[in-house]
């Protein structure tokens, strides 16, 4: 499915992408060596349920995970890339943490994700994985037009990435938004110019380049959901969901 809003819509799109984007800039703020994954998890349904939000996360059984979710935001630590799941674990100084999350407000969801290193130990490894993806997500969201196609999207980001010398993983990327989750179309992160689905206005999609230091292969924790880089190497993931408009792309979850 590929919904398709009205102009009049993009206030309530903006509420959510700020509610997003605020939650996520707080987490941040409050992250420090020691604080435990399964707090971060608490802290953000508290202030998902305080906005009158509903979390995408918590009751999610898609077929690549084990069950429904059971929580409000994904916590991927290190080797950790995708749908980290929280558990019983106290951040170290230099951990590079990836934070996950969507919600819905009044109908219409957002989707964003920032990775950043926890306290002061940071290495020129993690701020490179970090630094690549950002400006892979800004490369992407500079080429949704509207009349380009989903594949320009990809080959912008792809284009990033690949210079930066990492492998890019195309099982999972960035997606359509609106008032699910996930929704067509999907927008991997590398690609071929002038193909795929044509951007018009109105539009809402997530999009959302992640990397592996060393590797392009994928394994499944043992708790089902957790996707970890095959090596063990260092992971980042950066994602926010824009609005297509008649002359380009508005950023929804930029932090105010």
């Amino acid at each position: 499915m590929i919904e398709i809003f009205e102009p009049a819509d993009l206030p309530r799109a903006r509420e959510t992408g700020a509610l997003v984007a605020g939650i996520l800039q707080s987490l941040k703020s409050r992250i420090v060596p020691g604080t435990n994954l399964l707090d971060v998890d608490r802290w953000a349904k508290a202030m998902i349920d305080e906005a009158g939000a509903q979390s995408c996360y918590v009751d999610y059984a898609p077929s690549f995970g084990r069950g429904p979710f059971g929580h409000y935001i994904c916590t991927s630590v290190n080797d950790a890339v995708l749908h980290g799941l929280p558990h019983d674990y106290q951040l170290a100084d230099g951990d590079l943490l990836s934070l996950d999350l969507a919600v819905s407000l009044g109908g219409i969801v957002t989707d964003s994700a920032i990775s950043f290193v926890v306290g002061g130990a940071e290495t020129p490894e993690s701020l490179a994985l970090i630094d690549a993806t950002q400006r892979a997500l800004q490369a992407g969201i500079a080429a949704a037009v509207p009349g380009a196609r989903i594949g320009d999207l990809s080959y912008a980001i792809g284009s990033v990435l690949t210079a930066a010398g990492y492998p890019v993983n195309t099982e999972f990327g960035g997606h359509g938004v609106g008032s699910t989750m996930h929704q067509d179309p999907h927008i991997a992160n590398t690609g071929k110019p002038g193909r795929g689905y044509k951007l018009r206005p109105g539009l809402l999609l997530a999009l959302e380049p992640w990397i592996m230091a060393d590797t392009d292969k994928l394994v499944t924790d043992k708790d089902g959901w957790t996707l970890r880089s095959a090596t063990g190497c260092r992971t980042a993931h950066s994602e926010h969901t824009i609005f297509i408009t008649t002359s380009g792309a508005e950023i929804l979850t930029l932090p105010a």
